[in-house]
């Protein structure tokens, strides 16, 4: 399953939202200038998450481009500093424009509901969670893990207990054959987590070798952080809020007892 858009309207501009998409881009084109200039890509090395390094102090290695050469980068940064910058770099422009478009269907709502500087807040704090979900599984790993990707998990998971029954409209694979349809964001990102379950445990992520992969561990990670954590941060009355199709733009008329459930 792969989201094309949702049927949920939002009541501000989500500023911060694209402001993230705009971050992520500017680091990304930093990235490609570097590698253009350099040769290599400096900035996953200094900027990226190590959990060797974080863990264990370890030497700043990893082996970049297509001689697999060793590049050691002295870095006067304290290692936590990676925990953050690692959410604003990708590995390919794949990766960046599956995080950004996964961000921009469904982070609006979650800033329409927390507000601006909360929901800044919370999608830091779930990449945050993300990272320390990978250190905890890999501690050991020499890799740089870099990506939004458990961030957005975070915004994935609140989602699921805010809108679940939010259309989304939906490409769905069935093997060679391929359909779009409307189904319920809980079907969707239900899908997404169980196939990230999945895949960490049969070991087709990261591993604490010199190959890379995948965080998977970092994408559960954030997802649960944000599946519990907007039970705390988000208005009551927005815990479940009732929509009304997509010709509705939140009913303001309706008395509140009929336009929110509140639990």
């Amino acid at each position: 399953m792969f989201p094309l858009h949702d049927e949920n309207p939002t009541r501000r501009f989500p500023l911060v939202t694209y402001l993230l998409v705009a971050a992520n881009v500017v680091a990304y084109v930093a990235q490609l200038w570097t590698q253009y200039h350099v040769g290599e890509d400096i900035l996953v090395v200094r900027y990226g998450l190590i959990p060797a390094e974080l863990v264990h102090d370890a030497d700043r290695v990893y082996r970049l481009g297509p001689r697999y050469e060793p590049i050691f980068v002295i870095n006067e940064d304290p290692p936590w500093i990676t925990l953050l910058t690692s959410m604003f770099l990708h590995g390919s422009l794949l990766h960046i424009a599956g995080n950004m478009w996964f961000l921009a269907i469904f982070g609006n709502n979650i800033e329409d509901r927390l507000g601006h500087l909360r929901f800044l807040l919370f999608y830091l704090a779930g990449g945050l969670a993300a990272a320390a979900a990978h250190v905890w599984l890999y501690p050991d790993s020499p890799i740089p893990t870099i990506g939004a990707s458990g961030a957005i998990a975070g915004v994935l998971g609140a989602y699921f207990v805010l809108f679940p029954g939010a259309r989304v409209t939906t490409l769905i694979f069935l093997g060679f054959f391929v359909t779009v349809a409307v189904v319920p964001a809980a079907v969707v990102l239900g899908f997404w987590f169980v196939i990230q379950v999945f895949s960490e445990l049969v070991g087709w992520g990261a591993s604490q070798g010199d190959g890379g992969g995948v965080a998977y561990a970092a994408h559960i990670g954030g997802f649960v952080f944000g599946w519990l954590a907007i039970r705390l941060v988000a208005p009551p009355a927005a815990r479940r809020p009732r929509y009304y199709g997509p010709p509705t733009y939140w009913d303001e008329d309706l008395p509140r007892r009929r336009r929110w459930d509140d639990d």
